[in-house]
């Protein structure tokens, strides 16, 4: 049996498989969220496990609802070492148009479970006027 040197260019499984976007590493500060129809309002739901309701501001501007969140990172001990780390800490922020006619009075807003709920009514949408056609005699 004679050995042949593999090419740079053939497949290597055991080199190839950490390349495949499943193993990259991906940190995002994107907040999953979820909006529904609920009668009158909006209902929209903010995943923010690991944060705490004193760390979160909401505001809202030029028809512009703004959700930000700010968790930290805890001190670690001078003896310990991180061999994998996947939490996020620091701030994101999210922002929603919901209309120039809301007011802040309007939103209602819950936090349970690391999921913020904000009740939105409904901005009432101009209604465009039928065409009128002049009769020709």
């Amino acid at each position: 049996m004679m050995m042949i040197p593999r090419k740079r260019n053939e497949f290597n499984l055991f080199e190839d498989i950490f390349d495949d976007p499943f193993f990259e590493k991906r940190e995002t500060k994107l907040m999953r969220t979820d909006i529904k129809e609920k009668g009158d309002n909006y209902v929209i739901d903010v995943d923010l496990p690991g944060y705490e309701k004193d760390n979160i501001e909401i505001e809202l501007e030029n028809g512009y609802l703004k959700v930000t969140a700010k968790v930290n990172q805890n001190i670690d001990d001078e003896n310990e070492k991180y061999i994998h780390k996947e939490r996020f800490y620091g701030e994101c922020s999210r922002s929603f148009y919901v209309g120039d006619n809301i007011k802040e009075e309007d939103i209602k807003a819950g936090f349970k479970n690391g999921i913020l709920s904000l009740t939105v009514p409904k901005n009432e949408q101009k209604k465009i006027e039928e065409k009128k056609f002049i009769q020709i005699d």
